[in-house]
């Protein structure tokens, strides 16, 4: 591939690790483990995988001999800056275990697995990628590894190439069919370890003994930098509200992740909103508030961060979704006979009176987008939905109604920006960089140990790295019961932004100085080299969450 400059000096970076990661290494087993909850549940479904012990690295003695072992690679869902590197310390540490160790990386997530499509991953595939972003090397998918036919599909290539573990890097969901995989192999004797490495950069695959997913680290520098530009324009040009959408569908931490970064004037956060049972009037009341308060100051402009998942935790608006998905899938044939300019008339005489009036009170784009866009289940695909632009043109139209009523006497003028994809593929911060090769390495002692089940696990990641402590999670004590496509499954418990914790508190106490404030916070790019508070820094989220520890 060709290179930047700065593509090969990071080519050259070497990952710090932690002293138990270095050299011999010792594996200390802990006490059995259980489920957040529903443990009868949950015990039921993983007979041979529930109740595992945690299990954590120190420096060892002496270096043991392993045999030569084949392991596979799954890069799964959507990317995060740091996959790469993962990969790397996972290989690095199999040919420190022994030599003779062979690595196969299957092609385009799950689906390489069931259908036989991979590439051995020699030392010369591998240093083309270290530290950097994307998962171009094998690439990625989104097929889920759920059923027994695709369980025995993959064990046919596995056998076949003699792969004794199994490594699927994923989010939530991914490594909730890593967990589901590991039973079934462990249930059928199938002799193949399967472990995990927690990635997304939502952040919502965190808990007590994962602080943190990669990438969101990286993801939410970039976007900081993004809304720093934005907010620097916004203080020079001073004529403009930017609505800036953020990634984060089911919970908002990169959006308070970069507020903290940042300090905008208005901070959406989706819990926040339901915890409070708040109404889209009440959202779009309170951003409006905020406009005219810094109209009176001689300010019209300002920058208001949202999450992508906001539409979602509005109470009001579940409830709407709801109703619509149910029945639009029920009078579909019916409905496919209204003509698109009835649709909005016809679909509002069908709805409860409170679903009816808020759905009259949405802008038509966003009206007829919540009938017309749906996934092959018949829901309604509320990702694709513009809440920042929904937001801006509500605002704009209570503004109006208020300079009608002599309420509001200035300017408001909008621009929108989605920031999603611009920081999925990034090159990866120096701390996720580390935090990936730790957590490659840690992938590798606990195939070495026998572990199956188990996700990597490196912790206490607020402190010099030289304090990182590295082990395995069982996957079973990170699940509970959740209604899914009509039943109840098992799946990995999403971690939201808690109400009570530090990183909100922090928003919390200085959302209202924010308001009113043109000293925004510019972060600038990720920087790579200099001082290690520079360039080595987690996130404030990270640094909050020790101090509340």
């Amino acid at each position: 591939m060709a290179k930047s400059a700065l593509h090969l000096a990071r080519m050259s970076y070497q990952p710090k690790m932690p002293a138990s990661l270095r050299g011999a290494v010792k594996v200390v087993e802990g006490a059995a483990t259980e489920s957040v909850s529903d443990r009868e549940e949950i015990a039921a479904f993983f007979p041979h995988t529930y109740g595992l012990p945690l299990v954590s690295f120190l420096p060892g003695s002496e270096m043991k001999e392993y045999p030569a072992a084949n392991v596979g690679v799954i890069l799964s869902g959507g990317q995060a800056p740091g996959g790469h590197n993962v990969i790397a310390g996972l290989f690095d540490e199999m040919k420190a275990l022994n030599a003779e160790s062979r690595l196969f990386g299957f092609l385009m997530g799950p689906e390489g697995l069931i259908e036989h499509k991979y590439r051995e991953l020699t030392a010369e595939v591998i240093d083309e990628y270290r530290n950097t972003g994307g998962f171009d090397m094998i690439g990625s998918g989104r097929t889920k590894l759920d059923k027994p036919e695709q369980f025995e599909a993959g064990l046919e290539i596995l056998r076949e190439l003699e792969i004794k573990a199994l490594v699927i890097i994923g989010g939530d969901d991914s490594n909730t069919n890593a967990c589901i995989l590991a039973e079934y192999y462990a249930s059928i004797g199938a002799g193949i370890q399967v472990i995990g490495c927690p990635k997304t950069i939502d952040g919502d695959l965190k808990n007590a003994q994962i602080e943190a997913s990669f990438g969101f680290d990286t993801a939410a520098k970039v976007y900081s930098e993004l809304i720093g530009n934005i907010q620097r324009d916004c203080n020079s040009a001073r004529k403009y509200w930017h609505f800036i959408k953020l990634m984060g569908r089911s919970a908002s931490h990169i959006t308070l992740e970069c507020a903290l970064q940042t300090h905008p004037n208005i901070c959406i956060i989706s819990e926040e909103v339901e915890a409070n049972n708040y109404f889209l009037d009440d959202v779009v009341t309170y951003i409006a508030e905020t406009v005219v308060r810094r109209s009176e100051a001689g300010m019209d402009f300002g920058t208001v961060l949202i999450p992508e998942g906001l539409i979602e935790f509005l109470p009001a608006m579940r409830r709407l979704i709801k109703e619509l998905n149910e029945f639009l899938s029920q009078n579909d044939a019916e409905f496919k006979l209204i003509k698109r300019s009835a649709q909005r008339v016809y679909i509002t005489n069908k709805l409860s009176e409170e679903n009816a009036a808020l759905y009259r009170s949405l802008p038509a784009d966003v009206a007829q987008q919540l009938i017309a866009d749906r996934d092959p289940h018949g829901n309604v695909q509320v990702s694709l939905i513009a809440t920042e632009k929904l937001l801006a043109d509500m605002t704009a139209q209570k503004l109006a109604e208020w300079t009608e009523e002599g309420r509001f006497h200035g300017k408001f003028s909008t621009l929108t920006h989605f920031f999603g994809y611009e920081g999925r593929c990034a090159m990866p911060s120096n701390f996720d960089a580390d935090y990936c090769y730790c957590l490659g390495r840690a992938a590798a002692i606990l195939i070495a140990a026998g572990k199956t089940g188990y996700m990597a696990s490196v912790k206490n990641l607020a402190d010099p790295i030289s304090e990182w402590a590295a082990g395995g999670v069982p996957m079973t004590m990170m699940m509970n019961m959740e209604r899914r496509s009509g039943k109840e499954k098992p799946v990995i418990r999403k971690a939201l932004v808690e109400m009570e914790g530090e990183p909100y508190r922090a928003l919390r106490e200085m959302r209202r100085e924010w308001a009113l404030s043109t000293e925004y916070v510019y972060p600038g790019p990720i920087q790579f080299f200099g001082p290690e508070a520079v360039s080595d820094s987690p996130t404030i989220t990270l640094q909050l969450e020790r101090t509340g520890r």
